[in-house]
């Protein structure tokens, strides 16, 4: 049984800072699996702290006085990861004038990290799987077999089950890397750690720039704990060092606070890349996106219409400052409005014409049958434009191009959609820009 003072030994050893209740969860099983020769599989978001967590399972494993080397898997080229982690002849590939040996034959009798596993290439997985079910791999250009003795360490800040739904990672490979589960916590699920955690940084920011350190009230503490860090430690730090570096006022408030926070307020619904249905793509969150832009002018321009109607009905008529009242509503209409001012004042509202681009003048009709047919007309009219999607997502396309001078980047980050997705719509609409 692990007790609460190896726990503190190893936090101390590693400068691991915090009490929250996952973490010394996460501390204990690392020490429970750090003597044997299981593999484990470390998860958790990025940058909360995965590393250290297999530098805690080597240093007090059998394997400590091996070697140990710690790979980032999505940093490697898929050209080359081969050639990295198991080595390569000479003449095996261009520019490969000389043997060189890989990561695996290098830390034989060590302990090797494999971060952000989920990066790894499927071939590069078959040879992975190979070494931990025998102890084998084939360097590249060799058919030479060899031996290593290596523990392997992995982590992955993604979601490995949905990974091998979709044919991205092999099922045989996560069950064998997942002997050991570790779930290293967000920083937001911390509680009381992020306070901690943020006066380390800044206690060693004031010695760094020579200043007093920042101080925290009630409420800006309250508030740093509230505030979701989806860049979690790393964030924080960067936090920590911003304010202590630009700040004046050491003794930081709430509201003081809030101006180093960036804003985590959407206009939009933000897609959870982690909750899809199984073959979801990011570019089907992005046509998502302009299509809720779509909707909520429809409901606003429904609205608009609404209105329109009822204070026609409660005037008794049509005239020309009902219409400007709601100019807005016919701004992207093909039928354009032209008021007569000079008379609007004289003129009662059932004389008032409104002016058709077609040229046709409609007044006030004298029986309310006729009225009612006009207003109904009117009705129609609108509902033909407002529920076309496909002819408003081309509207706000061409707005965005136009304000932006037909700059694809601008007009893409203005609709809330990617330049990939906007150039396909243009294509799709037949839009010259």
């Amino acid at each position: 049984m692990i007790t609460d003072a190896e726990v503190l030994s190893i936090k101390q050893r590693f400068g691991i800072i915090g009490n929250s209740p996952l973490l010394n969860h996460a501390i204990r099983v690392a020490m429970q699996a750090a003597p044997t020769e299981m593999t484990v599989l470390i998860t958790g978001e990025s940058g909360s702290g995965k590393e250290s967590f297999s530098k805690i399972i080597h240093s007090i494993s059998t394997r400590k006085h091996g070697k140990f080397i710690a790979i980032n898997c999505g940093a490697i080229p898929e050209g080359t990861i081969d050639s990295e982690l198991f080595g390569h002849e000479k003449g095996s590939f261009t520019g490969a004038h000389e043997a060189r040996k890989g990561y695996f034959e290098v830390t034989d009798g060590g302990s090797i990290f494999l971060d952000e596993i989920g990066e790894m290439p499927l071939g590069t997985q078959a040879r992975l799987l190979r070494v931990l079910e025998n102890g084998e791999f084939i360097k590249v250009g060799s058919s030479k077999v060899q031996k290593t003795d290596v523990r392997v360490i992995a982590a992955t800040n993604v979601n490995l089950i949905q990974a091998v739904e979709k044919g991205k990672f092999r099922e045989d490979l996560y069950y064998r890397l997942n002997t050991v589960p570790i779930f290293v916590p967000p920083l937001r699920e911390r509680g009381d750690d992020i306070i901690l955690l943020f006066r380390k940084f800044t206690t060693d920011f004031s010695e760094k720039y020579n200043v007093k350190p920042i101080s925290l009230d009630g409420e800006a503490k309250e508030l740093l704990k509230k505030f979701p860090f989806k860049g979690n430690i790393r964030q924080l730090k960067n936090l920590a060092e911003q304010i202590s570096l630009l700040e004046e006022d050491r003794d930081v408030n709430a509201i003081t606070l809030a101006k180093y926070l960036p804003s985590t307020e959407s206009n939009l619904p933000a897609p959870y890349t982690g909750g899809g249905q199984k073959g979801e793509s990011s570019s089907d969150f992005s046509e998502r996106e302009i299509l809720y832009k779509v909707l909520f002018d429809m409901k606003k321009d429904m609205t608009e219409l609404k209105k329109l109607v009822l204070d026609t009905y409660q005037s008794g008529g049509i005239n020309q400052n009902i219409i400007k009242k709601h100019y807005s509503l016919f701004e992207d209409m093909d039928t354009s409005v032209s008021f007569d001012d000079t008379s609007s004042k004289e003129s009662s509202p059932a004389s008032m014409p409104i002016v058709l681009e077609s040229g046709k003048i409609s007044n006030q009709h004298a029986h309310s049958e006729e009225y009612d047919d006009e207003i109904e007309d009117i009705i129609h009219e609108e509902d033909d434009h407002s529920l076309s999607i496909e002819k408003k997502e081309k509207e706000l396309i061409i707005k965005a191009l136009r304000k932006h001078n037909n700059k694809r980047k601008y007009a893409a980050q203005d609709l809330g959609i990617s330049e990939r997705t906007l150039y396909r719509k243009i294509k799709q609409y037949d839009i010259n820009e």
